[in-house]
């Protein structure tokens, strides 16, 4: 069955409208002293990267203005380099 990249671009665009409301108006100092909201959030950056290595290649390079190296390789550093994610890289990415 091939793939739908429009269901994995919409559901790239539901986690992110969800990890961006997800961390509101929180403050910088607000966001660093909640762990839940940082593992959250992560987790919603993983699932996201995750939604965009499934999108075909003929899909990416027709929209070559969505960072797709950046978000998959995103996605990367949280699974395989889980113990080195930097909370404020993840901030700024939700930002």
């Amino acid at each position: 069955m091939p793939k739908d990249d429009r269901a994995y671009v919409g559901h790239m665009l539901d986690i992110a409208r969800k990890a961006v409301n997800l961390l509101g108006a929180k403050s910088r100092i607000e966001f660093d002293q909640d762990e839940v909201l940082l593992l959250g959030l992560t987790h919603l950056i993983q699932t996201l990267g995750e939604a965009a290595r499934k999108v075909t290649p003929e899909y990416q390079l027709a929209h070559p203005g969505i960072p797709w190296k950046k978000i998959i390789g995103m996605r990367n550093k949280v699974v395989h380099d889980y113990l080195d994610v930097n909370p404020v890289i993840v901030w700024h990415v939700v930002k």
